[in-house]
């Protein structure tokens, strides 16, 4: 077909906000963003309704299930289920959850113990939610941090942490978008102190935990949960299904955790250097920033899963035959946060067919003129509604900074702050969209209701948002990161008092540590 009529508008934003709208409205996915992928054909394919079927199918998810890189990370994510499903059956996970009760004092030590871990598990924001939810389940529950809270700190310590880690898959996709002549990983570096949304995330998350408090919709998932010792307020079918499933072996050891937690992590390091040529002399370095994330991942996760069942089988805690029940059971798991990804591709698919990068790049050029200090917040905020609306951060990097580059050769003193402009709205649409894989992975991770995480999630990221659009209005000006860093430090602290101190807050007592029942 040819190029549609409104391709490049306006229209080609529609099919995301129709998805996103119902999506918190309905409180249910799956047809939300089905809505959205028809809307995305019917523009696209007009009154033709051979064409509008053909859209949705073929150019949609037949399209975006025979996709390579998807089709890696899927293989990651089902093996991932996999290996998370011998954790539980070994016990390892209720063994290290028993551990960490014992050595977590206090409902503020479990919910730090939870960011800790995620921030050392960098490699990889989808390995961040799933390992970090399955680990940490236990000793949040047990001093009633609700399912929607944890969600949050995963997805918090997933997106905004990998965009400021060297050596992650987020490097490497950074990289690869700087272009011919630029050193992608030199660049991303540079770009580390500028990185305001990532940065001011992890503050506000740290401050959320040791002020004790919530605001608007997540103060009424931590009350509910504190008060009533309900950690999901929302019922979730899948949530309750995949806790049930996790009740493993009592003679697990805290090792039968960590020994697979480490494997998969050296294995996928390993795994996307090999892509990128290090064990053909090519540099550390440089071999993780030319990796295809997607084949070394699924490389990395295969390789620990063999050596994962082999260990459990010497050590005797399971047999082989339940090593290989596992793999439909993990599998299942998988089930729901596949079907959404697929869902949220096929969206992709259709908003790229209307031309909505096209849209977003026209309205980029048109930029200029006395307002240059402008541009690195300018981009922030565009780069903030085009991933929030499309749900993908690499797509939007793709997107931007290749025009964020095109922009600094004319000035070439707001290089840095233009160029992190781009990857932080990335992030934060990365961070809080409905329709984002990284949102729907720390939600599976959790074991959250989806529509729960997003909404009490959004008010938090928005936050953050909002304080670094700030930062970067002051970044244009002063070409230096300290002083938008302190403003926003400031600005951020002072806006978190005012919420403690308003009628949206909740403040978890003092008596609500551990729980006991």
């Amino acid at each position: 077909m040819d190029t549609p009529a409104l391709y490049a508008t306006a229209w080609a934003v529609l099919p995301p906000l129709i998805a996103i709208a119902l999506a918190l409205i309905t409180k249910e996915v799956y047809s939300s963003l089905f809505l959205g992928v028809l809307t995305g054909a019917i523009l696209y394919a007009g009154a033709d309704f051979d064409g509008v079927v053909n859209h949705v199918l073929k150019d949609g998810l037949i399209a975006s299930l025979s996709d390579g890189w998807n089709v890696g990370i899927l293989i990651f994510l089902v093996i991932l289920g996999i290996i998370v499903a011998l954790m539980n059956l070994s016990g390892g996970s209720k063994a290290f959850g028993g551990w960490a009760l014992r050595h977590v004092r206090s409902r503020v030590s479990a919910e730090i113990a939870t960011m800790l871990l995620g921030i050392i598990i960098f490699v990889d924001d989808y390995f961040n939610c799933l390992t970090v939810g399955s680990v940490m389940k236990p000793v949040t529950d047990e001093f009633k941090v609700s399912r929607a809270k944890l969600a949050y700190i995963i997805d918090a310590t997933a997106a905004p942490v990998c965009i400021i880690a060297p050596v992650s898959s987020w490097a490497a996709a950074v990289s690869s978008f700087a272009g011919e002549g630029q050193n992608g990983i030199h660049l991303f570096i540079q770009c580390i102190p500028y990185n305001f949304y990532a940065l001011f995330t992890i503050v506000m998350m740290i401050a959320l935990i040791l002020m004790r408090f919530d605001y608007f919709k997540m103060a009424e998932f931590e009350q509910n949960a504190v008060e009533n010792g309900d950690l999901f307020t929302v019922k979730d079918e899948n949530a309750e299904l995949a806790d049930a499933a996790a009740e493993g072996s009592d003679k697990g050891i805290v090792l039968d955790l960590v020994f697979p937690v480490l494997v998969l992590v050296v294995s996928c390091v390993l795994g996307m250097v090999y892509t990128g040529g290090f064990f053909s002399g090519t540099g550390f370095v440089t071999a993780f920033s030319e990796s295809d994330a997607s084949v070394g991942l699924s490389m990395g996760a295969l390789v620990a899963l063999v050596i994962i069942i082999i260990y459990y089988m010497i050590r005797r805690t399971i047999s082989f035959k339940d090593c290989m029940s596992c793999i439909p059971e993990g599998m299942k798991s998988m089930a729901s946060p596949i079907l959404v990804l697929t869902l949220a591709w096929s969206l992709k698919a259709m908003t790229d067919s209307l031309g909505l990068a096209d849209f977003v790049s026209g309205l980029v050029e048109n930029m200029g003129g006395a307002a240059v200090s402008i541009i690195p917040a300018a981009l922030f905020l565009i780069a903030c509604v085009l991933a929030f609306a499309s749900g993908t951060s690499w797509g939007t990097f793709g997107i931007l900074i290749p025009l964020g580059l095109a922009i600094t050769e004319s000035h070439p003193e707001l290089a840095t702050p233009i160029i992190a402009a781009c990857m932080a709205g990335a992030v934060y649409g990365d961070h809080c969209s409905p329709i984002s894989d990284t949102t729907i992975m720390a939600s599976a991770g959790a074991n959250c209701n989806h529509v729960s995480h997003v909404s009490t999630q959004l008010p938090y990221a928005t936050t953050v948002a909002i304080v670094s659009a700030i930062s970067y209005v002051i970044a244009g000006f002063t070409k230096n990161p300290i002083a938008p860093l302190v403003v926003g430090v400031v600005l951020l602290i002072a806006a978190l008092f005012y919420f403690r101190n308003s009628k949206s807050a909740y403040v978890v007592p003092e008596s609500a540590n551990r729980n006991d029942a």
